[in-house]
């Protein structure tokens, strides 16, 4: 008898006349101890599937209408609120995809550790307290006795996530779903968490459902895979057997898509020098308070004297580990965030020192792709009157044309034109990126800051992201700055590759010279780390350099 069962479990949606099936006829089974990669595209039922395992589907509109769920033999579909409450957390856990919108804004971050932790454990207040600082330092924080003691928002995307990881896992669950535990996260802290699953696997018997888009992840952490697609297990079995002979066309362009396939031509394009430079930034610094006292203010410093010169139609890649200061570096640049001192100018105009001007400039002519797409979006506008009022508020395409633009924006970024008249709510995390590369693109701009925009999307949606913006840079002359975590990516799209580690560059060069000759020992680990679908590869998780130090402090980076 399998731990959990799954037997043609089906999910409809229904308002109105409208009626949808969303899982249909859904069966699997996981053994305990065992890893089950759970893969298929945005919006192809993964998560859903999972919530309704958990009882925790988002709107009173979607219904299980056919199959069970069962947890050790006992059938757990349908059970009283009360009685879900005992089995989620302690015996099933789950970490969420978009940690933003499940953390407590108001709570602090230990407390909300500690809360679990008293709920299922028992706990007295002071041992969950330290209980929550101990955990917080298994997934990776540095400082974790202060920073236990802060809320979400004064953490980076990365750091969210960890924090949430280590909300699933306090309360030691005999089964753990994880949904896109690692898409916010840089490649060595995604291969620590990655390896602290599978170390609990081994050492408490854990069983784990990972719901990811990332090949490389599954290929060297899951035993078994299942692909999903409209709703639908398309295929299923041992990692080995199915990467090696896929049968299903799905599956066979999944493996296809993947980046970090060792391709010729997935080695960026032939970097060609820019002479006439778009943006520069010159000892540029950009700090933040840490609180405390008046007589001892400490301030940290996210961006510590940074000089780039960035030219018309280059693309540029920014890598580094969550909390390094990339999102802020690309804030300042676009006006977004104060700087404490040095200069940033685009396109001759200087910020620092013109700042209406400058910002009248980068409002028309630059635009960017926020990490975090859901709360980049309003959730009060459907996806067609965000993209309007863009348009609008350009004025660069008359009135009446702007219903026939807005579809031509959803056509560009993959999404069926039906989707104008959703709200972000009811969008998968992937397609709510999409949306908001819509928007970005609705500026017609120069410039685009693009943080982390693929992220959340399955390797097909990427595949062919990456390609949009490749044919935006080659027809339309689009200068791309492309800040990822995603390694393999950055290699395929951008012809010169930044890296940064505790808000300085380390490495600025060609990127087929860095991936390929890394000068600098934080480069070559972060090469090292990336995921790779080879199922015999062990799973890489390198000491960095000075790693032992503060070099996340994870304030708005």
């Amino acid at each position: 008898m399998s731990l959990l069962e799954i037997r043609d479990l089906s999910v409809r949606y229904r308002h109105g006349a409208e009626e949808r099936r969303l899982i249909d006829g859904v069966s699997l089974r996981l053994e305990q101890g065992e890893i089950l990669g759970l893969v298929g595209e945005s919006g192809s039922g993964k998560s859903l599937l999972c919530r309704a395992v958990m009882g925790l589907l988002p709107s009173r509109r979607l219904e299980v209408v056919g199959g069970c769920v069962t947890l050790d033999g006992r059938d757990i579909t349908g059970l009283p609120e009360r009685e879900m409450l005992r089995i989620r957390g302690r015996r099933i856990g789950m970490i969420f995809q978009n940690p933003t919108s499940h953390l407590d804004p108001v709570m602090r971050i230990g407390d909300q550790i500690a809360e679990g932790l008293r709920l299922h454990r028992g706990l007295a207040r002071a041992a969950a307290r330290a209980e929550a600082v101990g955990i917080l330092r298994q997934v990776g924080f540095t400082d974790p006795p202060r920073q236990a003691r802060m809320y979400a928002h004064e953490f980076s995307g990365g750091m969210r996530q960890r924090a949430m990881i280590a909300v699933a896992l306090a309360c030691d669950p005999e089964i753990l779903i994880a949904d896109e535990p690692t898409t916010a996260l840089d490649v060595t802290i995604q291969a620590q968490i990655l390896r602290q699953l599978a170390g609990l696997r081994e050492s408490r018997g854990l069983s784990i459902i990972l719901i990811t888009h990332d090949l490389g992840v599954v290929a060297q952490t899951c035993d078994r895979i299942a692909v999903m697609r409209d709703g639908r297990i398309v295929e299923e079995g041992g990692k080995r057997e199915l990467l090696a002979r896929p049968r299903h066309p799905y599956t066979q362009a999944l493996i296809a898509s993947h980046p970090s396939l060792p391709h010729d031509e997935a080695v960026g394009t032939p970097y060609q020098p820019h002479t006439k430079p778009l943006i520069e930034l010159d000892d540029l610094e950009v700090s933040f308070p840490t609180g405390g006292p008046p007589w001892a203010r400490r301030s940290f410093r996210a961006v510590d004297g940074i000089s780039l010169r960035i030219g018309r139609g280059e693309t540029v890649g920014i890598v580094g580990e969550s909390g390094s200061g990339k999102s802020t570096l690309a804030r300042a640049l676009l006006g977004l965030q104060p700087v404490t001192a040095g200069h940033v100018a685009f396109d001759g105009s200087v910020l620092t020192l013109d700042r209406a001007r400058t910002l009248a400039r980068l409002r028309r002519e630059a635009a960017m792709v926020f990490q975090d797409p859901l709360n980049a979006l309003n959730p009060r506008l459907t996806v067609g009157e965000t993209l309007s009022e863009v348009l609008r508020v350009q004025g660069k395409v008359a009135r009446a044309a702007i219903p026939a633009r807005v579809g031509d924006l959803l056509d560009m970024v993959g999404l069926d034109r039906s989707f104008a008249g959703r709200r972000p709510r009811s969008l998968s995390g992937g397609q709510c990126q999409r949306a908001g590369i819509a928007r970005a693109l609705a500026v017609d701009p120069t410039l685009i800051v693009a943080d982390e925009c693929v992220a959340a999307l399955d390797v097909t949606i990427q595949a062919q992201i990456v390609e949009l913006f490749r044919k935006l840079v080659q027809d339309r002359g689009l200068t791309l700055l492309f800040i990822a975590h995603d390694l393999a990516i950055v290699r395929s799209l951008c012809e010169r590759v930044v890296v940064m580690q505790r808000g300085r560059v380390v490495e600025d060069g060609p990127s087929a010279e860095v991936f390929a000759r890394p000068a600098h020992p934080y480069t070559a680990a972060l090469i090292a780390a990336i995921p790779s679908i080879d199922p015999d590869r062990p799973l890489a998780a390198p000491v960095l350099p000075e790693e032992t130090e503060t070099q996340q402090e994870g304030l708005l980076t």
